[in-house]
């Protein structure tokens, strides 16, 4: 992913952290397998429900690495052979999904239900913090 211009603005100091989240977050969007909602619960919540249909849960992880939720999904080696379907239109490939998080954004849980994956976060309110900066005489 390019640069962008936005970034390089003087005023926009130590952002560079900021700019690297972005490109994680574009690289997310780029995924399209296993189809997924995020919703908005209200009450300051957020839950994520991913479309896993034959995956039971110790075939699933979920873990929160560096600010980033990681969903994988990861199926046995064909539980029967190929030769036995005369279509198989339901995807049987492993998976890995990510999801940027915002700093303080924590995983309540975890649910398999109905072949949905429903992942709870909590979404905290922001801590308001004003910090004097004292002022020295150069003299």
């Amino acid at each position: 992913m390019n640069r962008s211009i936005l970034f390089d603005s003087p005023f926009l100091l130590g952002f560079e952290h900021t700019r690297a989240l972005v490109e994680r977050a574009a690289k997310a969007a780029a995924e399209s397998y296993p189809p997924y909602n995020v919703e908005d619960r209200g009450d300051g919540g957020i839950r994520i429900t991913l479309a896993v249909a034959g995956f039971s849960p110790d075939q699933l992880e979920v873990s929160v690495e560096d600010r980033q939720l990681v969903v994988a999904g990861k199926r046995d080696a064909g539980t029967k052979p190929e030769e036995a379907y005369l279509h198989r239109g339901i995807a049987a490939r492993g998976f890995i999904r990510t999801f940027v998080l915002a700093d303080g954004m924590a995983v309540d849980g975890a649910t398999l239900e109905h072949g949905l994956l429903h992942i709870d976060l909590a979404r905290p309110e922001p801590e308001k913090r004003i910090v004097k900066v004292p002022i020295r005489s150069a003299s």
